[in-house]
């Protein structure tokens, strides 16, 4: 992928790095920087031979929202219609663990981003909001939701209608942030979640993220239900059968994903 890419992406063993790559224009979220990202999850997600995904941006930004240049030149219809309303959904479809690497400003879209991935490792200057209001929008990328699921309804609210940042310490606090790290070690410890995961029996751990996200999805006993499922599929593969019987013969598993 050439340097001049919206995202470049390199692979780490079983962990695929994907880099934000617009470092002229803060990394905001374009129509072609979303395609290409959504383009590379997939691709990854299709790939037995990656078990986690990372998505991460630059030192100064990790992505400060969306591209408002190309956004004031909209009319309703044309937001209606833009094919990146569909980019929410494709990276959120995606059944490979993901690890957010944050460092710097993670505005709008970009908090957005953060969110949607199923863990975030943030660095000590991180800041992250949604300050779509003090546009006169709101979020549009699952903001408002995934917010209010992470940290409660109150302290997503005051967030949302506000536009008020909160640095890496409270977001941690107040659960949207898993790690908080030294400013330049954000990326490496991030790709250490990430191999720690990727190290995982990799049917399973796609299991358990579907149990997870089930959690904010349904009620509890359809919730349940979901997770004794896929509990019960688990349990059917060749990987608990070697996971086990490592335990007991006291050696390491070999998982290959049946």
């Amino acid at each position: 992928m050439p340097a001049e890419a919206p995202v470049l992406s390199e692979r780490r063993g079983a962990v695929g790095v994907a880099y934000l790559n617009r470092p002229d224009a803060r990394n905001a979220l374009s129509a072609d920087l979303m395609d290409v990202l959504a383009d590379l999850v997939e691709s990854w997600d299709a790939d037995d031979d990656v078990r986690c995904i990372v998505i991460a941006g630059g030192e100064t930004y990790f992505a400060a929202g969306g591209d408002i240049k190309g956004m004031a030149e909209q009319d309703f219809q044309a937001v209606v219609a833009a094919p990146t309303a569909s980019f929410w959904r494709r990276v959120a479809d995606c059944a490979t663990p993901m690890v957010a690497a944050v460092s710097g400003y993670a505005l709008g879209g970009g908090c957005e981003l953060a969110l949607l991935c199923d863990m975030v490792v943030a660095s000590e200057t991180a800041e992250f909001g949604q300050p779509e209001i003090l546009l006169g929008i709101i979020p549009g990328g699952g903001g408002t939701q995934r917010l209010t699921r992470v940290m409660g309804k109150q302290r997503a609210m005051e967030l949302v209608l506000t536009g008020r940042r909160i640095d890496a310490e409270e977001a941690h606090a107040l659960g949207l942030v898993n790690k908080v790290v030294r400013k330049r070690e954000w990326l490496d410890r991030a790709i250490e979640l990430a191999t720690v995961v990727a190290h995982r029996p990799p049917l399973a751990a796609r299991m358990a993220k579907r149990a997870v996200l089930a959690a904010d999805e349904v009620g509890l006993g359809a919730g349940l239900d979901i997770e004794r499922r896929l509990f019960e599929l688990a349990m059917a593969t060749e990987d608990r059968v070697e996971g086990m019987s490592a335990f007991v013969e006291k050696r390491k598993p070999d998982f290959r994903a049946r």
